[in-house]
């Protein structure tokens, strides 16, 4: 684990991602403050035209209202009833109020009083404070003075909390042909005439609108709380007061705006939840796709990592294969400049060994070979001087039956053992040359000789170096059976074994060594070798190392007195 976090893999990876974290953060954080701050700004100018939308609604209903009184304040009929005596006309007035209340369905009463107290309306019962001299009544005298609507409560003996009871009242003087007063023209308006078209305006649940006077004073809330709670009337008269402008502590937006023919100022608090609102789902938005994207920078930057180090691998594998020894690897020349590079120097140096080992095994064939001639050197003048003395023998005796099998068992053992002056031979043949070399020693011995040969005859034509198996049976026969008291039986076999290699095993009954002597007998001691047979066992060994590799070759396992089991595995 300590060995892959200092891995140039795992340094490229960590850097990549470290590299592309920042990054994500520092574009994420640009991209929320710039929409953001958009966002904000639409919000703000989204809100302010709402209150300003609402307010020109309000203006022109107020001026709609303001032309209904004054066609009612200059209407001749109206001038003549509240100027005459006898008060005639007054049917024509009244028709003329009914038209006004058809007109709009918000307009509650509509109330015409003259000067000297005289009173035309749709309401017949009447909670107003009135006298013959209407000049001495202050609302009377207030009304003449100011054309702006007011919210009212002059015809209630107390001010109310429910809404519905609130009028918002406009007054018209009325004058006569010598411009003298003569009377004042109420419209009252319900309340909740002004509340439906505020309500509409979308500020947020937070949010809120009211509109105040040139005094100060509340005119509408949707509160009704406002209109009588001090501490309420001065946070609103404070609002108002404010500058306009957004608020980021608060995230409040204050805007104002006059309304035209009027005294009145419309002040909208806008609580901008759609900022919120868009700001958390740009949060979410960009939460998820950074996620995404460190997921995907996750799973990519090690496979971008692999990419750019995958040559440095395949350099490092070819050279493990080249320090254990397979020169046949080839580095392809890919990647970035300088791997490429390295990918060619190892590649030329590679081909420059193969050259260089070439010489060698060359070299080391010939030394094979030579060491082979060696072995058939010693091999064949005392095997053939014994087997020549032993057919003399035979002939001594007559007996040309066993001296034709055994001349021709010698022949066929020539024949095999010189195999056309190849080093490899088929199992058939190596075991076939084995056979006949039993036979010749089994006419030497007799009874004190027995043998028996096995092998897979799926194995047949298998490869392999020839003279492998008769220098370990001659051991067997010298070292082992001859030593011993009585009769012996050398046991020959060959097998594939479940791994899949080739298993040969020559095993003795004879009197067997002590198994500290093995190494004696593998080791090339001279002492030991002229005893055990050691040079043809050695040399056996280490031919099949030299072909095979190291973990090929021969193991021997002896017990004294029980005999020798010798065995040979190649690939």
């Amino acid at each position: 684990m300590k060995a892959f976090f200092r891995s140039l893999q795992f340094r490229i990876s960590w850097i990549y991602m470290m590299i592309s974290f920042v990054t994500i953060g520092i574009i994420g954080s640009v991209l929320y403050v710039g929409i953001s701050q958009v966002v904000l700004d639409d919000s703000i100018q989204s809100s302010k035209m709402a209150i300003t939308k609402s307010g020109t609604y309000v203006e022109m209903y107020v001026d709609r209202l303001k032309v209904l009184s004054t066609m009612l304040a200059h209407n001749p009929q109206t001038i003549r009833t509240l100027a005459s005596e006898d008060k005639a006309g007054e049917e024509d007035v009244l028709q003329f109020i009914n038209t006004v209340l058809m007109s709009d369905s918000y307009i509650q009463s509509v109330v015409v009083i003259g000067k000297d107290g005289y009173v035309l309306s749709n309401e017949k019962k009447l909670n107003m404070m009135r006298s013959s001299d209407m000049m001495k009544e202050p609302w009377y005298v207030a009304a003449i003075n100011s054309s702006n609507p007011v919210l009212t409560s002059t015809r209630m003996q107390r001010f109310s909390m429910d809404k519905n009871n609130w009028v918002i009242s406009m007054s018209q003087e009325v004058k006569d042909e010598n411009n003298q007063n003569i009377g004042v023209v109420l419209l009252d308006i319900q309340y909740k005439g002004l509340e439906d078209y505020l309500n509409e305006v979308e500020l947020g649940s937070k949010g809120f609108s009211y509109i105040v006077n040139n005094q100060d004073e509340i005119v509408y809330h949707k509160d009704p709380s406002y209109f009588m709670n001090a501490a309420k009337k001065d946070e609103l008269r404070q609002v108002s007061q404010e500058e306009e402008g957004y608020d980021k502590k608060q995230n409040l937006l204050v805007y104002h705006t006059k309304l035209r023919n009027s005294d009145w100022t419309l002040v909208g608090v806008s609580s901008l939840d759609g900022l919120a609102q868009i700001r958390n789902q740009l949060l979410r938005s960009f939460a998820i796709v950074a996620l995404g994207l460190l997921a995907l920078i996750v799973i990519v930057s090690p496979l971008l990592a692999k990419s750019i180090t995958r040559p440095i691998h395949r350099l490092e594998q070819a050279m493990q294969k080249v320090k254990k020894g397979r020169l046949e690897v080839s580095v392809s020349e890919t990647g970035v400049t300088e791997v490429q590079g390295l990918a060619q120097h190892f590649n030329t140096m590679v081909m420059e060994m193969q050259r260089l080992m070439q010489d060698i095994e060359k070299k080391e064939k010939n030394l094979r070979s030579y060491e082979l001639s060696v072995l058939h050197s010693q091999i064949n003048p005392h095997f053939l001087y014994n087997t020549l003395d032993t057919i003399v023998w035979m002939a001594e005796f007559n007996d040309s039956e066993r001296v034709i099998s055994t001349t021709k068992a010698l022949a066929k053992f020539f024949q095999l053992s010189l195999s056309g002056g190849s080093e490899f031979t088929s199992i058939q043949n190596e075991m076939n040359h084995v056979s006949q070399y039993l036979f010749i020693q089994k006419e030497r011995y007799g009874e004190r000789l027995h043998y028996d040969i096995q092998f897979d005859p799926d194995l047949s034509d298998k490869v392999i170096p020839k003279i492998i198996l008769q220098p370990l049976v001659e051991n067997a026969i010298y070292h082992g059976v001859r030593e011993k008291d009585g009769p012996g039986l050398l046991e020959i076999t060959c097998k594939r074994t479940e791994d899949g290699n080739i298993l040969f095993v020559v095993k003795d009954d004879g009197v067997g060594f002590e198994p500290s002597r093995e190494e004696d007998i593998l080791g090339n001691k001279s002492e030991t070798q002229s005893k055990l047979g050691g040079v043809g066992i050695n040399n056996v060994d280490e031919r099949l190392k030299l072909y095979y590799g190291e973990e090929y070759g021969i193991t021997i396992e002896s017990r004294i007195g029980e005999g020798t089991t010798v065995r040979i595995v190649i690939p």
